[in-house]
């Protein structure tokens, strides 16, 4: 019997105006869907015109322009349903997804189709549950008294996952996708018994730890940053959209 971690598997990932979940909106997206490992992925993107202008900073880190985007991107509302429904169909079809630090690229899309659709994300998964894994929760788990960091670009190094075109979306939904196989592989004897939609449920207490040791942390440091547990979709707050 093959193991998750070798059979189909779908991947998303997002490219944003910033790092604020409630406002910053998204630019560009993917979702990479490979049928078993080492088959030839198939990859659909969205460009997105978020009408609101693209910092500096968030340019510098994927390269999409104010320009480039009102010439070439499209409306979020129609996108933002496109994106949600092809997830949707991704979990009707059984494939577990992949999603590197979930609660970032999930609420923002959730925020996005509140935003621009008078919708949320969880209407999407009422027929067909949205299973989860993500690389970061799943390594930081499995692997927590290594040092270092671990953002998409360490996990890759640390798995020997080629990434190329960092920061392009489809390029790291993908990297991701190797990334969790990569885990899956390396640490079998703890995972292969564990069916996705267990990780999925294991996941949500495995990153509220997580977050309560970095909260730990933060408040031995004297910083006031607040690390919010929930996972993979963080609750609507009341001037979210």
């Amino acid at each position: 019997m093959t193991c998750w971690y070798e059979g189909p598997l779908a991947a998303f990932d997002t490219e944003t105006t910033g790092v604020d979940v409630e406002t910053d909106r998204i630019v560009s997206a993917a979702v990479v869907v490979q049928d078993a490992a080492g088959a030839r992925p198939r990859v659909t993107r969205w460009l997105v015109n978020p009408g609101v202008p693209v910092p500096e900073g968030a340019t510098a880190v994927h390269g999409l322009t104010d320009e480039h985007l009102q010439r070439n991107g499209r409306w979020p509302s129609p996108v933002m349903e496109e994106i949600a429904r092809e997830l949707s169909e991704q979990a009707t079809a059984g494939r577990p997804l992949v999603v590197m630090n979930a609660p970032f690229d999930l609420t923002l899309l959730d925020r996005e189709l509140r935003r621009h659709r008078a919708s949320s994300l969880d209407r999407w998964f009422e027929s067909a549950s949205l299973r989860v894994l993500d690389p970061r929760v799943l390594d930081k788990h499995l692997d927590r008294y290594r040092k270092g960091r671990r953002t998409l670009t360490d996990l890759c190094a640390h798995y020997e996952v080629t990434l190329e075109g960092a920061h392009d979306a489809a390029a790291d939904a993908l990297a991701s996708m190797e990334v969790v196989r990569a885990v899956g592989r390396r640490f079998s004897a703890r995972l292969e018994r564990l069916s996705p939609s267990e990780l999925h449920t294991l996941q949500t207490v495995w990153h509220a730890a997580q977050a309560r040791g970095l909260q730990a942390w933060f408040a031995r440091s004297g910083s006031p940053e607040a690390v919010d547990p929930a996972w993979p979709l963080r609750p609507e707050l009341p001037a979210a959209a």
